[in-house]
């Protein structure tokens, strides 16, 4: 689809897609004119956000592959985006091959390629709709049907909650979802994080924050360490807690010190008792 060739019923090609400036962070294809102006203004100045954007799909994939092994058999992806080398359900299915995984995005090009991507057997499955409506999406008997909101589920809010505005209320959107979730359920997010202290991070944050909100995209919610925080009330973090993503249980050792562009994220994955 990189090449812009006639617009797919559907998809407005005037308007840059959040799924769609992620894959070209991660090198995808799924992607048009508009999506790589938005995300190549971002990377002409700030290059190290290509591999932090490899970084952030890498703590996908531990998180996934840690929920696992803890006995998680459910996944609900929110905002799941468009697949790529490695998604939820590979790494899910490779430790349990009984494990269910609903993807949920309300991109029309999610819905019309990732559907073909990820429905690779009977437990993988995507539904087209809006993270914002948990009660409306918690009641789809598209999930309802394949997943059982009696045992524990992980909940994946990765990259997702950034783009939600303090008028839609964010941290109401995640109580609901966590609301209706059984004891024993696990949440992962990831947000977009300003520092504030005056440093090169935080410069970082407020360049990305103004180009997507003067981008036809228009969504950046760069947040505090306390609004973030608050996201996670009531349940019991994983160690070690809320931190950069380099920082949640890396595959191995991080020999390069933390550079500034790390300090943009923070990550978590936390229990509902």
């Amino acid at each position: 689809m990189r090449a812009d060739g006639p617009p797919e019923r559907g998809i407005d090609q005037s308007r840059a897609s959040i799924a769609r400036v992620y894959d070209v962070f991660l090198g995808g294809k799924d992607n048009y004119a508009v999506d790589r102006e938005v995300a190549g203004a971002v990377i002409d100045q700030i290059p190290q956000t290509l591999s932090f954007a490899q970084e952030h799909r890498a703590w996908l994939i531990r998180v996934v592959r840690f929920l696992a092994k803890a006995g998680i058999d459910q996944f609900l992806d929110c905002g799941s985006g468009l697949p790529t080398q490695e998604n939820t359900h590979q790494a899910a299915q490779r430790f349990n091959p009984e494990s269910t995984v609903v993807y949920v995005d309300n991109d029309p090009i999610v819905a019309a390629h990732g559907r073909a991507l990820l429905e690779e057997n009977s437990r993988t499955h995507f539904v087209d709709g809006d993270l914002t409506e948990p009660d409306r999406l918690l009641a789809d008997p598209r999930i309802t049907d394949r997943l059982d909101l009696s045992r524990p589920v992980a909940l994946i809010q990765c990259s997702t909650i950034h783009h939600v505005t303090d008028e839609q209320r964010p941290h109401e959107i995640v109580r609901r979802y966590v609301d209706a979730l059984p004891s024993g359920s696990y949440l992962a997010l990831t947000h977009w994080h300003d520092p504030a202290d005056g440093g090169a991070g935080s410069g970082i944050a407020r360049y990305i924050s103004e180009t997507f909100r003067n981008s036809s995209m228009g969504s950046a919610n760069f947040r505090s360490r306390d609004e973030i925080e608050r996201l996670f009330d009531g349940l019991e973090f994983v160690e070690p807690g809320l931190t950069l993503l380099r920082d949640w249980w890396p595959d191995g050792p991080n020999l390069a010190p933390a550079e500034p562009v790390d300090e943009i994220v923070l990550a978590g994955v936390a229990r509902k008792p």
